[in-house]
């Protein structure tokens, strides 16, 4: 009986919807000896979706559509999931993988470490792995320092690569979101080149707990300098999303997104170039 339950389980068809993520305020406090950097953020969940099915058994395949995914099909984040979790469970079964992009590439919304999160989570239930969330944020961890966040996928104070969370209060459903990509392509290490880490003078951790009204000139994003002065479309779009009554507007992680966040039901009717793709979260 418990090997035809096994068998069983190992059986399936399913399709997930991973999220996109906003950084609200990040700053790069440390160059480390690994040649990565420490940073403090807070990450916040938006429902701009990927769709990922995912077929057992099957021959490890996977095919994309949607927005084209660069890169070779092989080294996609939601094999590398796959592969890493076979290190630990040789006997999971092979899948076929499907993935729908819709969530921006190079945007800094971390859609493709969300792809590769959600992948964990789908072959841990499905096949029964028995992992906990804590065991699963450490193999989120080594396929990259967004990735363990869309394990927790709840407002989240984050340090150390981005890998260190701490859940935090932070209730914005009162609020719309207006999220512009104009296509732009901010390449993370170009980014972090630009920057001289530093410590800021308050932890985000405690800013972060303002009234949102209060956000803006307090709560900012060390990329935002360097990447408008090389991308100035950047600083206009969040411009007008000033003038356009947001209460709080920032680019998210090292760009090129810029997000809005607008009283409820009150985004701006803004016209925007018809190449620019635009989300609204109401």
């Amino acid at each position: 009986m418990s090997v035809a339950v096994s068998l069983l389980c190992n059986v399936f068809y399913m399709i997930v919807f991973p999220n996109c993520k906003i950084n609200l305020g990040l700053h790069v406090t440390n160059r480390r000896a690994d040649g990565f950097h420490d940073l403090e953020t807070v990450f916040y969940p938006l429902s701009v979706n990927d769709a990922l099915e995912v077929i057992s058994p099957g021959t490890l395949q996977f095919g994309s559509s949607g927005i084209a995914v660069p890169g070779n099909a092989h080294d996609n984040l939601c094999l590398k999931a796959f592969h890493l979790l076979q290190k630990d469970f040789p006997t999971l079964p092979r899948v076929n993988i499907h993935l729908h992009k819709h969530i921006p590439i190079g945007a800094g919304l971390g859609g493709g470490s969300a792809d590769a999160a959600f992948m964990l989570q789908l072959l841990n239930n499905k096949s029964q792995l028995g992992l906990s969330e804590a065991q699963l944020i450490d193999y989120a961890a080594q396929l990259g320092s967004d990735c363990p966040f869309f394990i927790a996928n709840k407002p989240c104070y984050a340090t150390g690569r981005g890998e260190v969370l701490e859940p935090i209060t932070l209730d914005l459903s009162g609020y719309s979101f207006l999220l512009v990509h104009p296509g732009i392509h901010v390449s993370t290490s170009w980014a972090f080149k630009q920057l001289t880490p530093q410590l800021p003078a308050y932890a985000l951790r405690e800013k972060i707990q303002l009234p949102v009204a209060a956000w803006k000139g307090v709560i900012s994003n060390d990329f935002e300098e360097p990447v408008f002065q090389a991308h100035p479309v950047l600083a206009g779009i969040k411009e007008k999303m000033y003038m356009g009554g947001a209460v709080y507007a920032t680019m998210s992680g090292s760009g090129s997104a810029v997000v809005g966040i607008f009283p409820k039901n009150k985004i701006a009717d803004i016209l925007w170039d018809a190449s620019y793709r635009v989300f609204k979260i109401r």
